[in-house]
C-alpha cells in the first residue's frame, strides 16, 4: 500500500491502520484531523508534533499497553534463542533468565512494561540497555519511553506503507560513536545517556548501548529536533573497563546545539585520557 491508497480508505479503516502504529486515542484522533495527508513527510511530521505537544502522560501510558508484553522466559526464548537473524547473537539461557527478571522489576518500579525500540538490538544490549534504564527516575523513564514509542511508531509507518516514499527520513539528529584508542577497535556495548538541564537538574531524555561499531544512530527519533540548547551526553566508561583499571568511571561531555542541523558527538578514549569534537 502506498499513500495514494491509504488516503482513499474510508475513515474507520484508517483510523484502525493509525492506531496499529501507536495506541492512543488522543493521537489517533489527533493525526485523523489531517486526513487525508499530503505526503509521507507530512505523515511523520504530525505524528512527532501531536505526539509530544498534545498528548500527555496518560496518553503516552495509553499507547504501552497496547504493546505484547514479551518480558517473560517462553517469549524472550522465542524472540533471541532460535535461529540467528540478521547476525544478531543468539542469547544463553542465563541471558534470557536475566532479561526476564528485569521486565517484571522495570514494570514493577515504573508501572509499565519495557518500551524500547529493539530492532538490530541482541538480548544482551537489549538487557544492559534495561537493567541501565531500571536506574532512572520515574519521570525520565516516562519521556525516554514515549521516545521510543514514537520511534516505533515510525517503523510501523514503513510497514504500514511498504511501497511509501520514506526517502527524507535522516539519522538522529544526535549521533555518537566511540573509539577506544588503546585497542584501535570501536568502543562497544557502552551506555550512553543524553541529557537535558530540566528542573535545575540534569535529567536523560534519552539513552542507548553503543553496537558493534561503537555507534548509536537513533539516539532521537527521527525528524525529531531539539530546541537550541546546552545537552550533556554520559558515558559509562566504568563499566567498559571493568576488567581494567581506569581513571575516567564516566566520561560528561557537555555541548550546544545551535539549531536544526545534524550534531555528531564522538568519543575517542582509553583507560587515562578521552577527547571529543564535533563530528560530522
Amino acid at each position: 500500500m502506498n499513500l495514494t491508497a491509504f488516503n482513499n480508505l474510508d475513515k474507520e479503516s484508517a483510523i484502525k491502520e493509525l492506531f496499529a502504529c501507536c495506541g492512543s486515542n488522543r493521537w489517533a484522533d489527533g493525526m485523523m484531523k489531517n486526513f487525508p495527508f499530503t505526503s509521507e513527510k507530512q505523515l511523520v511530521h504530525l505524528s512527532s508534533q501531536i505526539w509530544y505537544d498534545e498528548c500527555t502522560e496518560s496518553d503516552w501510558r495509553e499507547s504501552f499497553t497496547y504493546h505484547p508484553k514479551i518480558g517473560d522466559v517462553k517469549s524472550l526464548t522465542e524472540k533471541f534463542a532460535g535461529k540467528e537473524q540478521a547476525g544478531v547473537a543468539v542469547a544463553t539461557h542465563q541471558t534470557i533468565e536475566a532479561l526476564a527478571k528485569a521486565n517484571i522489576d522495570y514494570e514493577n518500579k515504573f508501572g509499565f512494561i519495557f518500551i524500547v525500540c529493539a530492532t538490530g538490538k541482541s538480548a544482551t544490549e537489549m538487557l544492559a540497555l534495561l537493567e541501565d534504564r531500571l536506574q532512572n527516575t520515574a519521570e525520565e523513564e516516562l519521556h525516554i519511553a514515549m521516545g521510543e514509542q514514537q520511534k516505533i511508531s515510525i517503523i510501523r509507518f514503513k510497514k504500514m506503507l511498504p511501497d511509501g516514499d520514506f526517502s527524507f527520513l535522516k539519522v538522529s539528529q544526535i549521533t555518537t560513536h566511540v573509539l577506544d584508542t588503546s585497542t584501535g577497535i570501536p568502543g562497544k556495548n557502552i551506555s550512553i545517556r543524553l541529557q537535558a538541564f530540566r528542573n535545575n537538574t540534569w535529567q536523560t531524555i534519552t539513552q542507548g548501548i553503543t553496537n558493534v561499531d561503537g555507534r548509536i544512530p537513533d539516539l532521537l527519533p527521527q525528524q525529531r529536533n531539539l530546541k537550541p540548547d546546552a545537552y550533556k551526553m554520559v558515558f559509562d566508561t566504568g563499566s567498559y573497563y571493568s576488567n581494567t583499571k581506569t581513571f575516567y568511571p564516566k566520561v560528561e561531555i557537555i555541548f550546544s546545539t545551535f539549531d536544526e542541523t545534524h550534531y555528531h558527538v564522538p568519543l575517542l578514549v582509553n583507560p587515562f585520557g578521552y577527547s571529543t569534537y564535533r563530528g560530522s
